[in-house]
């Protein structure tokens, strides 16, 4: 068996990650076992109750429209290229004249891809029928 260096100064954190590993390891099998011992089972009438007024639930099929995964992305797509021109706002005077056609190039690439989106009704709401 080798010895173990306990002079090391980082040897404290590794011990520290260990144990910190393991304890949120049993938290989660422990939660997990007591979630499942805990929990109600039969669960569908309390869903089909009313709930003080309106009308009664009646079960509809669990349909998505794919329109809400197209708004996500285009969402994401403008949003994340929005927030490469902040970088680009704080150092405008170090970049001169070739940071400002580069900015200018990449607002007309988001205004292309824009007007596809627009184009192709991406931007248009469908409803479910």
């Amino acid at each position: 068996m080798e010895h173990v260096d306990t002079m090391n100064p980082y040897f404290g954190v590794f011990v520290l990650f260990v144990l910190t590993f393991g304890a949120f390891y049993a938290t989660t099998v422990i939660a997990r076992l007591a979630s499942r011992a805990l929990a109600a089972k039969d669960t569908e009438k309390l869903k089909l109750t009313v709930y003080e007024c309106g009308p009664e639930v009646t079960k509809q099929p669990n349909r998505i429209s794919s329109q809400f995964y197209l708004f996500a992305l285009l969402f994401l797509l403008f949003d994340v290229e929005i927030v490469f021109m902040f970088p680009w706002a704080i150092d405008f005077k170090l970049l001169g004249w070739f940071g400002f056609v580069e900015m200018l190039l990449f607002i007309l690439l988001l205004a292309i891809g824009f007007v596809y989106a627009w184009k192709k009704g991406a931007l248009e709401w469908h409803s479910i029928k």
